[in-house]
């Protein structure tokens, strides 16, 4: 069995008084016996059945956008794992699920599924409490809406910051090996190396 399993759900994403329908990529990572589920999309029943019993060290939120944490707490007591999100997302996870706990993550936490290490990287930007998670062993890292085949993560809404997702980019992100590969919250994977040529265009894009 593959290390990292893709799971698709579709449904809507909203903030600032808007709506989209977005497909979004839930990563299952680790092995026969352990794994990690990297977000909580729209719908809990296929991501419970792509997990198929294994032991779930943790339900992992990238960040606190409703369309990563829709069914966040129900996975979580679904799978009798703990919901993992960075504090600094909270407000953003009380528009969701208000007076429901979270148990929080700070940069450099780690977690093992599968004799796989999973290493936090506080990437803001996308929003405040974004985090990516990078697999050395894997060559592999777990990007959510921070970098994407194509460039950085949205920037235009409440709580986001262009500036900051660069920075977060070129200094956690684009100092890993080039070939690391990007599993992304929404869309095809990409690498470290084929995105990071782009960083002085979209410097100079400016948003």
């Amino acid at each position: 069995m593959s290390n990292i399993e893709r799971v698709v759900t579709s449904g809507v994403f909203e903030l600032d008084g808007g709506s989209w329908e977005v497909d979004n990529n839930i990563w299952i990572v680790g092995d026969d016996t352990d794994v990690v589920v990297f977000d909580a999309a729209h719908d809990a029943a296929p991501i419970v059945m792509a997990v198929g019993g294994r032991n779930v060290v943790a339900v992992v939120c990238t960040h606190g956008h409703n369309d990563h944490i829709t069914v966040a707490p129900e996975l979580g007591q679904a799978l009798d794992a703990p919901v993992l999100l960075h504090p600094a997302d909270d407000m953003l996870w009380q528009m969701t699920h208000p007076g429901k706990p979270f148990r929080t993550v700070e940069d450099g936490a780690t977690l093992r599924a599968g004799g796989i290490e999973l290493r936090a990287l506080h990437t803001p930007g996308h929003s405040p409490g974004s985090v990516c998670w990078y697999a050395p062993e894997l060559n592999a890292v777990f990007s959510g809406d921070t970098l994407f085949q194509g460039g950085p993560g949205a920037t235009g809404r409440s709580y986001s910051d262009f500036p900051t997702i660069l920075e977060s980019i070129s200094g956690r992100l684009g100092v890993l090996p080039g070939e690391t590969a990007v599993y992304t919250g929404h869309g095809d994977t990409t690498t470290i190396g084929d995105e990071i040529v782009h960083y002085d265009d979209w410097v100079a894009r400016g948003h």
